[in-house]
């Protein structure tokens, strides 16, 4: 399977974008390696390491720069997850947190039929492939405390400054 790559800059420093032609399949923040991503890749898509093809990202550009612009409030994009059946469960309900909202893992873990399971929850929510196109910034804890972001809780704090939250 063809996997493509990209850059492309944020508030935060660059982005990463890996595609296969079926869509989106991931998105590293600043400061995650190169080699996190293609080990990422090797696991959920196969062994080839991926191709620089910028082109293959236009929309994905598009749609990033507006949300950073405050424009647009939800990612219209093909995706291509790759998880457990339960991760895409939880990953497909983060798409469904509005704009300017947030949930605890506990109201999460409802929202997926599985309320005794928050911790379960907040592991997926962890493994999240695609941060900012599916926004697990918007998932907090119980008491309404940043925790848990894989670019740090910097660039979730920004993320929810940005969209009206802090």
């Amino acid at each position: 399977m063809s996997l493509y790559y990209a850059t492309t800059d944020s508030p935060f420093g660059p982005l990463m974008l890996l595609a296969t032609p079926t869509g989106l399949c991931r998105v590293g923040l600043p400061g995650e390696s190169r080699a996190s991503l293609e080990a990422w890749a090797a696991r959920w898509v196969g062994p080839e390491p991926p191709e620089e093809n910028p082109a293959a990202f236009s929309d994905a550009f598009v749609q990033l720069r507006e949300y950073f612009s405050r424009i647009r409030r939800e990612f219209d994009l093909p995706l291509d997850l790759r998880g457990t059946p339960f991760q895409r469960r939880v990953w497909e309900e983060l798409r469904r947190i509005p704009y300017g909202q947030t949930v605890t893992y506990g109201e999460l873990a409802r929202r997926v039929g599985r309320p005794d399971a928050a911790r379960a929850v907040g592991q997926a929510v962890g493994a999240n492939p695609i941060p900012i196109i599916l926004p697990c910034h918007r998932v907090v804890g119980a008491n309404g405390s940043l925790v848990g972001y894989g670019g740090g809780l910097d660039i979730k704090a920004a993320l929810l400054r940005l969209e009206g939250v802090l």
